[in-house]
């Protein structure tokens, strides 16, 4: 809606986990140098942690491109509210297993045979799951056991688990220690620092086709850091909101107050910490968010 008005060439922020606009912070190149080490070591098992919203899907969308440029195969599991039966059916469907997938013991004996003969090849397979703080024990049990599955040279299935903090801590409870063990590689994400969340949106809007940016200070974008606090998605979501309210206003630039205007239609921060009394309400005939 905006975006010819501000010269760029598709929306900046996005909040899709859009590989292309990967922004290479130390922390987010070291979390996919982990993932792409533990694949080519065969290290096993891989956990990648962090809060909602701080890049955790994007990682793995670098991961799976990755992957399907080595032409590794790789099962990708979303959705981690799933039962034994449901998690096997799934594990066969992504990896195109030869069998009816009726059964736990037909899925297992074609995911052998192919982890066998990709082994053989001196290559590997991938199984990434996403939202892994939901799993259950049973279905967490069952994860672990495909871990197993291993030659002289290493691990024949990967596995990569990927989810909230909630994971770490389940991951530390007694129950599941054998896990725990087993779990070569650990990351977890961090927020942003403010000269991060300055940098990440330069860099966004500069992939957009707006390079030198002047819609966002500097002391605007720490304003955003504070109220996003730190969370990337957070951030894609004030910015992109702000642009619209400055796009509507005719104005290159955002405000704090416009800042203030996203966060609280948007209930992030309701205590404004800057408040622009010159500004008049964008829509005048909306009603406030109560």
């Amino acid at each position: 809606m905006y975006n010819s008005f501000f010269g760029l060439r598709e929306n900046a922020f996005n909040l899709s986990p859009d590989p292309a606009f990967l922004f290479r912070s130390p922390q987010h190149e070291e979390a996919l140098a982990n993932l792409i080490y533990g694949v080519q070591s065969r290290k096993g098992f891989i956990a990648l942690t962090g809060e909602v919203g701080t890049g955790k899907t994007t990682m793995l969308e670098c991961l799976r491109d990755y992957l399907g440029g080595q032409r590794i195969p790789f099962a990708y599991i979303f959705n981690s509210r799933i039962n034994p039966d449901q998690f096997f059916e799934m594990l066969a469907y992504d990896f195109a297993l030869p069998c009816t997938r009726f059964t736990k013991t037909e899925v297992l004996f074609a995911l052998n045979n192919m982890l066998l003969d990709r082994g053989r090849a001196g290559t590997t397979a991938v199984l990434i799951i996403d939202e892994a703080h939901n799993l259950d024990w049973d279905v967490l049990e069952e994860v672990r056991l495909l871990g197993n599955l291993e030659n002289r040279r290493g691990k024949l299935l990967q596995i990569i688990l990927s989810g909230q903090p909630e994971l770490d801590l389940k991951l530390d409870a007694p129950q599941f220690r054998q896990l725990k063990q087993r779990i070569a590689l650990r990351f977890a994400l961090q927020p942003f620092t403010p000269a991060e969340t300055d940098e990440y949106i330069n860099y966004r809007l500069a992939h957009a086709g707006l390079e030198n940016q002047k819609v966002f200070s500097p002391e605007v974008s720490a304003l955003i850091n504070q109220r996003a606090t730190g969370i990337p998605r957070l951030v894609n979501l004030i910015c992109d909101n702000a642009m619209l309210i400055a796009f509507a206003l005719n104005s290159h630039q955002v405000t704090p107050g416009m800042v203030d205007e996203v966060c609280t239609d948007l209930k992030i921060d309701p205590t404004p910490a800057f408040t622009d009394v010159r500004r008049q309400p964008v829509f005048p005939s909306r009603p406030r968010k109560a």
